[in-house]
């Protein structure tokens, strides 16, 4: 496949039009349609649908494009890193990252990356499906205890736990009797294993209400409509305040929160920035960091952690 041909579709692609193209590359634009038109019948495909007054790609064109933007910016990269002689990054970052995630750290990690590098483009889009991250076109993603995958590797960035929660009014049941509880609508569990300073237990429980969200459930915990199990981050707080009290930690594996990006290719200086701050923003991997972090604590700007002088000397 022509390199160059394939850069000119990737600019005709992202501005939409010959003529927009033309005029943000300094390029003509005969030369451009010249170059496409050639790209397409080495393919044998259509790349664009061509109308008198618009210009919209096909479904062979925008699969063609997704899958090498991000290769043809890395590339581009490279050539300008080397021809500099540095590795700043720049370009278009695109991260996958679940919900509560997202909600609890992700708005002040990328508002912090994006000051300190203004050449890169953060693209975060939230959510808890499984994305297949090498034909999606992600440079990473944030994964929960993520299935083990040989396309991908990636580093630990939270280690945490579940934990049995209620409100204080709301008794510990007795054995034989039953819990009301709050479940995502994945759930169907009919008990909790439970560790306690006084041992292991059984809790047996009922759902009486179904959230699409933690932070709702948790909420419901919160009015005393029934107990859940919940990540530790996110009821440090209440736990530590007393507006709920713990019935003890699951007796489950640990959660791991993962950052994963794909194996076969070079990480790139975007990623690599990126999984940095995520390590400077929780050092030692703990839940409690990520608890601290989403009520405001610990991630400064670089300016701020440097010594300040003594204003009274």
């Amino acid at each position: 496949m022509d390199l160059l041909a394939l850069a000119d579709f990737n600019l005709v692609a992202r501005h939409g039009g010959f003529g927009r193209a033309a005029r943000a590359a300094d390029r003509p634009k005969a030369t451009l349609s010249r170059r496409v038109g050639e790209l397409e019948a080495s393919l044998g495909v259509r790349l664009f649908e061509r109308g008198s007054h618009t210009l919209k790609l096909t479904e062979e064109g925008r699969a063609l494009f997704e899958r090498t933007e991000t290769l043809l910016t890395e590339l581009d990269e490279a050539a300008t890193s080397i021809a500099s002689g540095g590795d700043t990054p720049r370009g278009r970052l695109r991260v996958s990252a679940p919900m509560l995630f997202s909600q609890m750290a992700l708005g002040r990690i990328a508002a912090e990356f994006v000051k300190r590098y203004p050449q890169v483009r953060l693209d975060v889009t939230t959510e808890d499906r499984a994305v297949d991250m090498v034909e999606e076109g992600y440079d990473l993603v944030i994964r929960v205890n993520p299935d083990p995958d040989e396309r991908l590797v990636g580093r630990v960035l939270i280690r945490g736990r579940l934990v049995a929660v209620a409100h204080p009014d709301l008794p510990l049941p007795a054995m034989g009797e039953t819990a009301p509880a709050v479940f995502r609508p994945s759930s169907d569990a009919t008990g909790w294993d439970v560790v306690t300073p006084r041992g292991e237990m059984r809790i047996a429980v009922d759902p009486v209400l179904r959230l699409g969200a933690l932070t709702m459930v948790r909420d419901a915990v919160r009015a005393g409509t029934g107990a859940a199990m919940l990540p530790f981050s996110l009821v440090a707080g209440d736990l530590r305040e007393g507006a709920l009290v713990s019935w003890g930690d699951a007796k489950a594996p640990p959660i791991e929160i993962w950052a994963l990006y794909p194996s076969r290719r070079l990480l790139s200086s975007r990623v690599s920035a990126l999984l940095d701050l995520l390590k400077e923003s929780f050092p030692e991997g703990r839940a409690e960091e990520l608890a601290a972090f989403a009520g405001g604590g610990r991630l400064r700007p670089e300016a701020e952690t440097r010594a300040t002088p003594d204003k009274t000397s």
